[in-house]
């Protein structure tokens, strides 16, 4: 089994061992993103909504670099701080996923530095690995 790291273009700032996307025997898989300054590491705090949408256009960005889209996408795991959250979430995650959804898992979960949402993601690549 051989694999393949992606970068997130934006990333500047060092904020943990990972990569941010991993080609591995045709499936993207893409690590936890949130809303983040990928040139500072610092958290950009806004409303579930804001940070859902800031997330999910992280995770475009890495998608991209892969050759991929949401379309691409099979499964998405969602941590939310507060499940409660729920709905503006949803919301905010619907208008990234035009197609048929992938399978998703959506929980509660303490996340780093006040975050409100993380979101990993696990995509089929349409064409070969780099």
């Amino acid at each position: 089994m051989s694999s393949t790291a992606v970068k997130h273009p934006d990333k500047e700032a060092h904020t943990g061992n990972y990569s941010a996307g991993l080609f591995c025997d045709g499936w993207l898989f893409v690590s936890g993103h949130a809303s983040q300054d990928l040139k500072t590491g610092d958290v950009i705090s806004g409303t579930t909504g804001e940070e859902t949408t800031r997330t999910l256009t992280s995770i475009l960005k890495v998608l991209k670099e892969a050759g991929c889209t949401f379309d691409d996408v099979v499964k998405c795991t969602c941590y939310l701080a507060n499940i409660e959250d729920f709905d503006l979430f949803d919301e905010a995650y619907s208008k990234f996923i035009t197609g048929i959804p992938p399978a998703r898992t959506t929980v509660q979960a303490v996340l780093w530095g006040g975050l409100k949402v993380e979101i990993d993601a696990i995509a089929r690549t349409p064409k070969k690995e780099p």
